[in-house]
């Protein structure tokens, strides 16, 4: 079974569970919150918006809410079957990161929350020039990671057995990714971790645009 395929069954078997302990995460987010309100600012005025590795559909929600017109693509059918129950009002459909089912420059913008958690730095790229390559010229990114060099395993997720891996980046490494996939950098975040509420780790957010001669 390939990896793509893992993390796939994987969040298939969670995704019950991961609705039940994370849909609502984002009330105890207040940075998180002010970025997605930022982004949503940017996107409003514009096109269709991607929220990619959209699990349950909660980041999507919370745009649209606040007037971004988005749609969700999730790897997993669980979860997408979760994300259309929960946001009836929303279009959700599968999809793999490494080859979305979107033409060249369809979407004003395009938000990543932990999109890239599963995949290994080798194909971190590879991903990444996806996302450039649906952004129309000058449309948005905003990506957000776990800073880190580790990668984590787990055997098992709120009581459920999986097999995932999810791997850490440093903010430098993860800029260097997204210049070789043709992103202009514009702003960098980072934040400590919220008591309690998340997994103990400092998290990064980059907002990045689409140069307009791509």
């Amino acid at each position: 079974m390939d990896e793509s395929a893992e993390v796939e069954k994987a969040y298939d078997r969670i995704a019950g569970e991961y609705v039940r302990e994370l849909f609502d995460e984002l009330r105890h987010k207040p940075l998180d919150r002010e970025l997605l309100n930022r982004f949503a600012a940017h996107v409003r005025e514009g096109g269709l918006v991607c929220d990619v590795g959209a699990g349950p559909g909660h980041v999507a929600r919370y745009l649209h809410e606040r007037g971004a017109k988005v749609c969700g693509i999730d790897l997993s059918p669980e979860m997408v079957a979760q994300a259309r129950r929960l946001n009836p009002e929303i279009e959700f459909q599968r999809g793999n990161m490494f080859a979305l089912d979107a033409a060249d420059n369809t979407f004003a913008g395009v938000s990543a929350f932990y999109s890239v958690v599963n995949i290994p730095p080798d194909k971190i790229t590879h991903a990444l020039k996806e996302l450039h390559r649906v952004l129309e010229p000058h449309g948005l990114l905003l990506l957000a990671f776990h800073l880190g060099g580790e990668v984590l395993h787990r055997d098992e997720l709120w009581g459920v057995p999986i097999s995932l891996d999810f791997y850490f980046f440093g903010a430098d490494e993860m800029l260097g990714y997204l210049r070789s996939a043709g992103f202009d950098i514009r702003e960098v975040i980072e934040r400590d971790p919220y008591p309690e509420i998340e997994h103990q780790s400092r998290r990064a957010y980059i907002f990045a645009r689409k140069s307009a001669l791509a």
